[in-house]
C-alpha cells in the first residue's frame, strides 16, 4: 500500500521557478492589454463608459461584462490559461501545467498574429509592428511564458533535480567539518 504524504509535504510549493515565471508572464500580458500603445483601440475610461457604466447597477451583469471587456480588449487572451498552468505547477502536475501555459502563450501569439498580418498589409513590412512589440509588455510577457514552459520540460526537470542533489552534497560537505565531537 502506498504511503500517503504528510500535509506539510503536500502543502509545499513545487517548481517555484516556473510558478514565478507564470505569474510574471500573466502580469505583463494583462498589463499590456490595458496600457499598450501598440494598438490603441480604446482607453480604459472609454471601455468603462461604453460597456460597463450602463450595467453598473446590476452586479451580476457588471461582473460578466467586466470579464468580457478584459477578454475582448486585451492582446493577451491566454492570461487565464498561463495562470492556470502556474496553478498546476504548484500542485506538481507538470504535464497539465505545461499544456495550459503553452495554450495560453499560443492564444496570445495567435491574437497578435492577426495584428501582425494587418500591419503587414497596411505598411508593407511587419517590422513596424514587431519592433515595438519586442520592447513592450506583451513581448516580455510572451518571453516569460515561453521560459516557464521551457523550464518545466523533461530535460529541464532532470537538470533541476541534479542541481539540487549537487547543492545538497556541497552543503553537507561544508557542514561536516563543523561537527566535531569533543572527546
Amino acid at each position: 500500500m502506498a504511503r500517503t504524504t504528510s500535509w506539510w509535504k503536500a502543502r509545499r510549493v513545487k517548481h517555484r521557478d516556473a510558478v514565478v515565471l507564470c505569474v510574471l508572464s500573466s502580469a505583463f500580458l494583462l498589463s499590456a492589454g490595458f496600457f499598450s500603445e501598440l494598438v490603441p483601440e480604446m482607453s480604459f475610461p472609454e471601455i468603462y463608459e461604453k460597456f460597463l457604466a450602463p450595467v453598473a447597477d446590476r452586479p451580476a451583469l457588471l461582473l460578466l461584462y467586466t470579464i468580457l471587456a478584459v477578454l475582448a480588449f486585451t492582446t493577451a487572451f491566454g492570461v487565464v490559461f498561463v495562470l492556470l498552468g502556474g496553478w498546476y505547477f504548484i500542485r506538481g502536475r507538470v504535464p497539465r501545467g505545461r499544456f495550459f501555459v503553452g495554450f495560453g502563450i499560443g492564444l496570445t501569439s495567435l491574437s497578435l498574429l492577426s495584428r501582425l498580418a494587418r500591419a503587414t498589409l497596411e505598411q508593407g513590412s511587419p517590422l513596424a509592428f514587431l519592433l515595438p512589440l519586442a520592447t513592450s509588455l506583451t513581448g516580455v510577457g510572451i518571453l516569460l511564458g515561453v521560459a516557464a514552459h521551457t523550464t518545466m520540460g523533461q530535460y529541464a526537470l532532470l537538470l533541476k533535480r541534479h542541481a539540487r542533489a549537487a547543492w545538497r552534497r556541497w552543503r553537507r560537505a561544508r557542514r561536516a567539518p563543523r561537527r566535531t565531537s569533543r572527546t
